[in-house]
């Protein structure tokens, strides 16, 4: 039995939201009030695709936006944890799932080397289209009102540990990191002796928080750790692993 890494990508592997971060491929660093301004709550990937539109229509080559996306930093820590996990992959399994997008994932890890500690990564397609112009599309359709209407990411994770169970891979122990809203709803499915790991200060630790004591927390059952750092989530994953699946070098 081996132990699953669930990370979110923005503001959790990388110290920075990838979405806005793009925004500086631009000459101006800014978007007009125009693209801006068009943005509906729960709709976030159709705004993306307006402005990667914009970002096109500025002439701006998918090179540019790739060389700038390289750019975004990790959170501190994290690429020792990413290192960590493709060093004992025999015990570790890692995805993501992300309200971002493949291309902006794959460039970042890519550029970082580290691309092979993660096994799958779940987000919005991208592709460049026939006119040099990024598209960026809904993962899929669900029915949960609690999540944008592009990703509920229980629903990800569900369909992801029953294609491991159908194919006999069992995990011991479930680790989600995350620090969005967005990440509140996969912990969920989480069981007792798995844990969810909110970034400290930031909201999905709030929401957790204001849970404690009332009904609906019934629904969580996993243990909170908070973290700060990537060194905070190693030190957790290589207690686990040492623990029940292989020594620690």
């Amino acid at each position: 039995m081996k132990v699953l890494m669930v990370f979110d990508f923005d503001h959790t592997v990388v110290d920075d939201n990838s979405d806005t971060w793009v925004i500086k491929c631009l000459p101006s660093q800014t978007l007009p009030d125009s693209v801006k301004n068009s943005y509906r709550k729960g709709h976030w990937t159709e705004f993306m695709g307006r402005v990667m539109n914009y970002i096109g229509d500025q002439e701006v080559s998918p090179d540019r936006v790739r060389s700038v996306m390289e750019t975004i930093p990790f959170t501190d820590g994290m690429t020792d944890l990413l290192t960590f996990i493709l060093e004992n992959k025999s015990a570790v399994d890692c995805i993501v799932i992300s309200d971002s997008n493949t291309m902006f994932i794959d460039w970042i890890l890519q550029a970082s080397g580290l691309q092979a500690a993660v096994d799958q990564v779940f987000t919005n397609p991208a592709k460049i289209n026939e006119s040099g112009y990024m598209e960026v599309m809904c993962h899929h359709s669900h029915d949960c009102d609690r999540c944008p209407v592009n990703l509920c990411k229980k629903k990800v994770l569900e369909l992801f540990l029953s294609g491991q169970s159908d194919r006999g891979v069992e995990y011991e122990r479930v680790f989600y990191v995350g620090d969005g809203g967005n990440d509140l709803c996969p912990t969920a499915c989480l069981r007792v002796h798995d844990v969810v790991m909110p970034r400290k200060g930031y909201t999905l630790e709030k929401l957790l928080a204001r849970r404690e004591g009332q009904e609906c927390n019934a629904s969580l059952r996993a243990r909170v750790i908070a973290w700060s750092s990537g060194t905070d989530i190693l030190q957790e994953l290589k207690t686990s692993v040492q623990s029940e699946l292989l020594p620690v070098k």
